[in-house]
């Protein structure tokens, strides 16, 4: 399955960067113009308009002026503001299942824009959303069968929690609010999806959160357990006041954690037999990041619910969503006035336009088949790369998403000070990571991963590519650390 991708040629006219990419093959058998102000305060390349922008999940004790501005984008691959090219070993952040630079998703936008540009889903209609929830209940597992639309990840989350609630009340179980989740998931920012979240340090800037939010050991921590501690938490609440257990496909946090084979079988078993309902976060592992459509798939059980966002536009505009089962909606129809909640932008025709393209894309270019095909050379790769550094500690991972555990100690076996982490970590390996061409993850919500995410297009190269790249930043870390002279 070859791709090809051009070179990027960097020209500067005027104080403004001109990317010039140009190549052979059907993608980029056209020449790609992207420009942007060049700022070169004191000689550092700082971008105008850093001190307007308040960066997410950024801190500010870095110099945000020195931060890379990424300019333009093609396939696997992203240039800065410098025209240096990287491998975008993180597909923008778990999103561009396609690869950048996709014209056909731009004048599908386009001519929706010009269409129809906005119109709300409240007590109306259009036929983009409408489109788009018959072609997800098409791929969707077992009977989910209705799409609530709104714009990010988040969202959905707040969404799915919601439902839980209104749907308990509608079927005459008013007491179930409560709702189970993991230690270290993230499942988003908004007051709602941050109670989820089982990482404290992220909510204590925002504390006190809504009550009725309890987590259990995650897969990780506890293989063999993992399960049972959720029926504990069941059983240790009330079984008649939990609503929802509401988990990741692959955990994300922590470094894709994926689940011993039984677990999900016993979860959705659990459920049942309390009552509760079982809701799949696919916003990152949905749309082809593990192989299937909604990546709970790979682990034979439909969900009463599964979130989406990320992939189902590629990033190329915002939306998210939630799948919903025949027997919640009908529950709903019969017993409850509306579910009330919504939002200006879901299912804005414009981002379900760019869905509908980009899922065609992925099946007319086999995207879910290439995940599968090359899902053992990705980790082959990784495990063989791992095998001459005594410093990584585990890989791990599935479809396109892996994850590569370090140790956080000298090769003597010292602990790392707070400091000499930050120092080691976050400055030699993330730097040594991008600097030799890579944008990944390292991620320390729990042991220190880097993370990758490639986008569905990578082929055996840029995959190969990627571990190579790793095998540098990671020597140069021994080094530094006394495990290679």
């Amino acid at each position: 399955m070859p791709h090809l991708y051009p070179v990027a040629l960097p020209l500067i006219v005027d104080d403004r960067l001109y990317i010039i990419a140009a190549g052979p093959g059907k993608r980029v058998g056209r020449s790609l113009w992207t420009s942007c102000t060049v700022s070169r305060g004191a000689g550092q390349g700082g971008a105008r308009g850093a001190e307007n922008l308040l960066l997410h999940f950024t801190p500010f004790a870095e110099d945000w002026a020195k931060l890379p501005v990424i300019v333009s984008g093609e396939g696997c691959y992203v240039t800065d503001d410098r025209g240096r090219s990287y491998v975008d070993g993180l597909a923008g952040l778990f999103t561009t299942q396609v690869g950048h630079g996709r014209s056909e998703l731009a004048e599908v936008a386009a001519r929706q824009m010009k269409e129809l540009g906005f119109f709300p889903n409240w007590s109306f209609q259009h036929p983009r959303s409408l489109e788009l929830a018959q072609k997800l209940a098409e791929v969707a597992p077992g009977d989910l069968n209705s799409a609530f639309f709104v714009s990010s990840g988040s969202e959905a989350v707040e969404t799915v929690i919601k439902l839980a609630r209104q749907f308990h009340k509608a079927n005459g179980e008013p007491g179930r609010y409560k709702i189970i989740s993991r230690d270290v998931a993230y499942h988003g920012t908004t007051m709602g999806a941050l109670s989820v979240t089982g990482l404290p340090s992220f909510k204590a800037p925002f504390e006190p959160l809504p009550a009725g939010f309890f987590h259990v050991r995650n897969t990780q921590q506890d293989p063999e357990g993992a399960a049972d501690a959720i029926e504990a938490m069941i059983e240790t609440e009330g079984s008649d006041q939990i609503a929802a257990v509401i988990l990741e496909p692959v955990q994300n946090a922590g470094g894709c954690l994926v689940p011993p084979p039984d677990y999900w079988r016993r979860v959705r078993e659990i459920c049942d037999r309390h009552g509760v309902l079982l809701v799949s976060d696919a916003v990152i592992c949905a749309f082809g990041r593990l192989g299937e459509w909604f990546g709970i798939e790979r682990f034979g059980v439909v969900p009463d619910m599964t979130s989406f966002a990320k992939g189902v536009t590629s990033g190329y505009s915002p939306m998210g969503g939630v799948m919903v089962s025949d027997r919640m909606v009908d529950v709903l129809r019969r017993n409850a006035p509306m579910f009330s909640h919504g939002s200006t932008f879901g299912g804005h025709p414009v981002s379900s336009a760019v869905a509908l393209e980009n899922m065609r894309i992925i099946e007319r270019e086999g995207l879910l088949q290439n995940v599968h095909a090359l899902e053992g050379h990705f980790g082959d790769e990784l495990k063989r790369m791992a095998e001459s550094h005594p410093i990584v500690k585990d890989v791990r991972g599935m479809g396109f998403f892996w994850a590569v555990e370090v140790n956080p100690e000298r090769a003597d076996g010292t602990p790392l000070t707070g400091d000499e982490y930050q120092r080691y970590f976050k400055g030699v390996l993330s730097k040594a990571l991008l600097e030799n061409g890579l944008v990944c993850r390292f991620d320390d919500k729990e042991d220190p991963v880097i993370q990758y995410s490639p986008a569905l297009v990578a082929d055996r190269e840029i995959l190969s590519r990627i571990a190579e790249i790793t095998d540098k930043a990671l020597t140069e870390l021994e080094r530094e650390l006394g495990y290679r002279s």
